[in-house]
């Protein structure tokens, strides 16, 4: 049995990934730190966990932690787990970080999108990615994991097999749609309820914090046009990619690559993905579409951003880390209707 601690579990991420451990059959979740809730029963702060979680929320002691869990996620607020990881770290502890911290090796471009300078920078190179089927032998030894984002797992997973295809180029131009759970669990009036109902927005464009998450894990091979948009929807991301290759190709034979990979569903030319097939999933969905007109190829790929973006690739990661089968306790559909 795998003991696993929890470093803000109150946030989105955070409760999605005790949902998942709760359920795993070979994982024991022996800990729980929240800064707000200290002290008080899981199950009275987030009542979805009655009668499955008897834990109290403790307050954040790296050495007990460490002394205590074979390994701890660490869910806090983007530039917020630096301390914690570190501590954890300097503890002996194994870590997950669900946040963006670790997850860009070059801490000038920490700086330059995400505005703060890196604090733990020193841990930087023994960070490992945690795209699972780019990555899988260095997670097996990992003993820091940077869990990636959510809209760069939805970009990265149709792209980086096509890398050594005639790409061009031209700028590869990413629009995603994403749920509003995607901004977190912090109050901001721009996503009231009477701000996103009824509403669709575009936003941060040209300087999204995950466009150098994105070029970095496609080798820096390409330039991306990223832009996000926030919609009226809970959980979810729609990605729609458009390629202009130097020559017509078929993306087929760049995803076989793809198919003994658990949770990669690759549909093929003229099959789009809908976020409704993989709503509470760990999948990511994506098919293609030659149009012949323009000469461009168009990539859409689905995930939701709160399992197969955050929660449920953690813990494919932490499966591979402990030599478990990697679908163990994700084994499941998208929830639909």
């Amino acid at each position: 049995m795998i003991r696993v601690g929890i470093v803000g579990a109150t946030g989105y991420g955070g409760r999605e990934l005790l949902r998942l451990l709760l359920a795993h059959p070979g994982v024991e979740v022996v800990a729980v730190a929240s800064t707000s809730a200290s002290g008080e029963a899981v199950g009275e702060v987030l009542p979805a966990f009655r009668k499955l979680c008897g834990l109290h929320f403790e307050t954040f002691d790296a050495d007990s932690l460490a002394a205590r869990c074979d390994a701890v996620f660490v869910g806090v607020p983007g530039g917020q787990s630096m301390a914690p990881v570190a501590a954890l770290r300097a503890a002996g502890a194994r870590v997950l970080d669900i946040g963006a911290d670790f997850r860009l090796k070059d801490p000038a471009l920490w700086l330059q999108y995400y505005k703060k300078e890196h604090t733990a920078a020193g841990l930087l190179p023994e960070s490992v990615y945690g795209l699972v089927p780019f990555y899988r032998e260095a997670l097996r030894g990992a003993q820091l994991v940077a869990v990636p984002g959510c809209y760069p797992i939805s970009l990265i997973v149709p792209l980086r097999p096509l890398l050594d295809a005639p790409l061009g180029a031209t700028p590869i131009v990413a629009d995603s749609v994403s749920g509003i759970s995607g901004a977190g669990r912090t109050l901001n009036e721009a996503f009231h309820y009477p701000e996103m109902n009824e509403n669709l927005k575009a936003y941060k464009l040209g300087v999204h914090q995950h466009v150098p998450e994105i070029e970095q894990e496609l080798l820096n091979r390409v330039t991306v046009q990223f832009t996000p948009h926030v919609a009226p929807l809970t959980r979810g991301i729609l990605s729609t990619i458009t390629v202009r290759p130097e020559r017509e190709f078929d993306p087929a034979p760049y995803y076989a690559a793809y198919a003994d990979e658990p949770f990669v569903r690759v549909l093929g030319p003229g099959a789009l993905p809908e976020v409704k097939h993989v709503r509470a999933s760990n999948y990511c969905d994506f098919g293609w579409h030659h149009d012949r007109r323009t000469g461009n190829l168009l990539i859409v790929s689905a995930i939701d951003n709160l399992v197969g973006g955050t929660a449920g690739m953690a813990l494919q990661c932490l499966n591979v880390m402990f030599g478990l089968d990697e679908s163990e306790g994700l084994r499941f559909g998208g929830m639909t209707p």
